[in-house]
């Protein structure tokens, strides 16, 4: 099996196919782990009350269950528990949707009014008109120990993994297989797992045009009240507003409050021409959301990191065989919600990859719907 892509989703996916006793190589054109991709920053938010569709509650089910084992395996703890909260004006998608996914898998949850949240959570100044639905379950997942983990749980059961390798291109192979042409060499293989992130679309040709990367940027800021932002007194949380849709986190792992802004700027392009370097419209823009919600947060800025989000055109994932050649396994343009997922999805690669049937109902996830 060859693995193009060792971030999120690809490590997990190479610790899988190795432990189940397949030979693995794991390329990627960057360092292993990098800064290129979407899944650095520190940590990412995990939360079971899914306001995008309730169909991604069982993947996430599974998903926490890996984290566990992964963390287990690697000694040292990966998922840390918060409790979340989905907030914006009453009655709003994000309050609905959340509620959706709580009702229908019988998640424990509550319904809290801008009053409610502001009292229990100091560091929010949530305005009247706003609720938001809290889940106790939700977290994060420190994110680049995650990769260093599967990376290594991967190495220790036998994949070889190889930085600075880039896959150029694939051919199907007269007796079949894959023929997988890189930077580096020719290899032949069984089976080809693509998860390059937002890459992808260079190449999977049914993706070309679907797979948009974006460019985001998360900041962290020196809290004035840094009692209220600390771990134990401030749990993750999705904000969505007239002036833009906001995640936080509390402090952890580095100085300061950590927010960003889905969408950010809205710049899109070609990956390799999106530009790296945060500058002052970016801080303007997170600026923007700690001073109207987190204005106890509003100090110095500490620092901003840039990532890459990919999104297809209904901002869910893709997971499939590629059409008219089903040796080739397509991993997970997800859109800016993706990595607390790629434990659970690193199984499912696995799965397809040795031709064993999911654990979960993939067809949301087809490559043919953009069609």
């Amino acid at each position: 099996m060859i693995v193009a892509g060792v971030g999120a989703m690809g490590a997990q996916t190479c610790w899988h196919l190795a432990q189940r006793g397949q030979r693995v190589l794991g390329l990627d054109r960057y360092d292993i782990p990098n800064s290129m991709g979407s899944s650095h920053g520190v940590h990412r938010i995990v939360r079971l009350a899914y306001f995008e569709h309730p169909l991604y509650v069982p993947v996430l089910r599974r998903a926490y269950e890996l984290w566990r084992q992964t963390e287990q395996l690697f000694g040292e703890q990966l998922l840390f528990i918060t409790g979340s909260l989905d907030i914006g004006p009453s009655g709003s998608e994000i309050l609905n949707g959340s509620l959706e996914s709580c009702n229908l898998h019988r998640l424990s949850h509550e319904l809290l009014d801008a009053t409610a949240v502001n009292a229990r959570y100091p560091g929010y100044k949530i305005p009247e008109g706003y609720a938001a639905v809290y889940q106790a379950d939700g977290g994060f997942v420190a994110s680049e120990r995650a990769v260093i983990a599967a990376a290594t749980l991967a190495m220790n059961a036998g994949a070889t993994l190889r930085a600075r390798e880039a896959i150029l291109d694939f051919d199907r192979l007269s007796g079949g297989g894959v023929k997988v042409t890189t930077t580096r060499g020719t290899y032949e293989t069984g089976r080809l797992v693509i998860s390059t992130g937002a890459w992808i679309g260079e190449h999977i040709p049914a993706l070309k045009s679907t797979t948009v990367p974006e460019r985001q940027v998360l900041g962290w800021f020196r809290p004035k009240k840094p009692e209220r932002f600390r771990l134990g007194c401030f749990p993750v949380s999705n904000l969505k507003s007239e002036d833009g849709h906001f995640y936080q986190f509390p402090v952890w792992g580095v100085p300061g409050f950590k927010i960003g802004r889905y969408h950010h700027l809205k710049e899109q392009g070609l990956a390799d021409e999106l530009s790296r370097e945060p500058n002052a419209a970016d801080e303007a823009a997170l600026r923007s959301g700690l001073k109207r919600f987190f204005p106890d947060a509003d100090g110095d800025l500490l620092a901003m990191r840039t990532c890459m989000f990919t999104n297809t055109p209904d901002e869910h994932f893709v997971i499939d065989t590629m059409p008219g050649f089903e040796e080739v396994i397509v991993a997970s343009p997800c859109s800016g919600h993706g990595f607390k997922f790629s434990s659970a999805i690193g199984e499912i690669l696995a799965d397809l990859a040795m031709n064993r049937p999911p654990k979960f109902d993939l067809s949301p996830f087809k490559i043919t719907r953009f069609r």
